[in-house]
């Protein structure tokens, strides 16, 4: 399927999606910057199924400026899943911006989790919160393990700095879309290292739009290589259920 040098694929002509777990989604229609309507998050469901996915995660946002209740995101969760009668296994978490907020859930126990004890967790693309590795401990010494969302994203990080999450037990969730240049070069090449240095524990689309999700899972710009070590991420992301 690969014997021709230099040729590049894309994520559905390579058939990364068939069988797959996507980690990160933005789908859950009406609670945050993501799918707005629940025909869309059909839609969408309907694109992944004939992609072959698995299993799919909803992490809606959750932050100081987008303050879901865990309630109200089941209670959304819920609404979509009766709608919905295709294949894909939904499974529900969210993604918690490092602020304020997230404390006090964190102070709480109130968090929605991937599988047993995984929080999905971002910050700002341009700077760290205050105490930052502070804050992953306290994660830690609650009793869960955070999963760092894209964190080729962020721009304050260098290679020094995915070696100590690394060493700290932090899990690396690369983003789809970086892979395959939607950020930008200098995003995509250091999403590149950190698969080929093996940093990543799982992969998710952060779809946010249906149409965009087609675009980046048809973009042939994937090499063999990425190809390959994709198609394993895309499989282990599956252990978090």
């Amino acid at each position: 399927m690969f014997s021709l040098f230099g040729k590049k694929y894309s994520m559905l002509s390579a058939a990364l999606l068939k069988g797959a777990t996507d980690a990160h989604s933005h789908i859950l229609f009406g609670v945050d910057d993501g799918i707005s309507a629940l025909e869309e998050s059909l839609e969408t469901l309907r694109f992944y199924e004939e992609a072959g996915l698995k299993t799919l995660w909803l992490t809606p946002h959750i932050m100081e400026d987008v303050p879901n209740t865990t309630e109200g995101l089941r209670g959304r969760f819920e609404e979509l899943k009766a709608a919905y009668d295709g294949r894909i296994k939904l499974r529900l978490a969210a993604e918690y911006m490092l602020d304020n907020l997230f404390e006090e859930r964190l102070s709480s126990g109130d968090l929605l989790t991937h599988g047993e004890g995984y929080v999905l967790v971002e910050t700002s693309t341009w700077a760290p919160p205050i105490d930052l590795w502070g804050v992953l401990e306290k994660i830690k010494a609650a009793g869960y393990r955070p999963i760092l969302a894209h964190p080729e994203r962020y721009r304050y990080m260098g290679m020094q700095d995915y070696r100590k999450l690394r060493s700290l037990g932090v899990a690396l969730q690369l983003n789809i879309p970086s892979i395959v240049g939607s950020y930008g070069e200098s995003v995509r090449k250091k999403a590149s290292a950190l698969l080929r240095g093996g940093f990543y524990s799982m992969a998710g689309s952060d779809c946010h739009r249906r149409r965009n999700l087609a675009s980046q899972c048809g973009a042939e710009v994937l090499k063999k290589k990425d190809i390959r070590l994709l198609e394993t991420l895309l499989r282990r992301s599956d252990d978090l259920q």
